[in-house]
Order: C-alpha cells, then structure tokens, then sequence
C-alpha cells in the first residue's frame, strides 16, 4: 500500500509543481520564482507533516503520501540546481547567489514556520 500511496502523492506533486510553473511563468524573468515557490511550498508542507508526525497525529498512510509522495514530487532541488547553473553560465552572478541563499534562508523559515503550525 505504501508504494500505491507514494505514487500518487508524487503525481499529484508533479501535476501541481506543473501548475505552479504555468502559473508564475509570465513573471518568471531569469529569477526562478517557479521553483523557489514551489520548494517553498514543499518546505511548508514538511514541516507541518514533521511536527504533526512528532506528536503522533499522522497515520503511515499520509506520511507516504505527502511527505514522501507530494512533497517528494513538488519540491525540485534538481531544476534548482539546474537554474543557478545556468543563471552561473549566463552571467547572472548575483541572481544565482540570490537564488541559493534565499531558497537556503526562506526553505529553512518554510520548515521552521510549517513546524509551528503544526504544533498548533
């Protein structure tokens, strides 16, 4: 059950990570707004699921499926990698450095902020 679970929690990641770029693409510019919001977003969600599943209020089941599944899905530390890399190639210095130390910054006050939530 929990490969099924994982496998649909991803697919819907992707298909919103989708979402996302589609719908920040007309203010894209070369700072990539799509993915910092969308790990952004998957840091938020983390977090939340972590603390909730510290307290012992989250089954198996929707830890594979958000934590693992949509969130594993969603976040996408790869197009991140990618993107600094070219904006790197590209000459774009300071937007790489922005983009590595905000995504850095704002993912751990993501994670800190989903946690505090979720300890209501």
């Amino acid at each position: 059950m929990a490969y099924v679970l994982v496998f649909l929690g991803g697919g819907l990641g992707s298909l919103a990570r989708y979402g996302v770029a589609r719908l920040i693409a007309p203010i894209q510019g070369h700072f990539p707004y799509a993915t910092l919001t969308a790990n952004l977003i998957s840091c938020l969600v983390l977090g939340f699921m972590l603390q909730q599943s510290l307290r012992g209020q989250v089954s198996d089941a929707w830890k594979w499926l958000l934590m693992t599944g949509f969130c594993g899905g969603f976040s996408t530390f790869s197009t991140f990698s990618g993107e600094t890399l070219s904006l790197l190639q590209h000459g774009h210095y300071g937007t790489a450095l922005m983009n590595m130390g905000g995504s850095l910054l704002l993912g751990l006050i993501c994670i800190y902020l989903g946690m505090r939530l979720g300890a209501g």
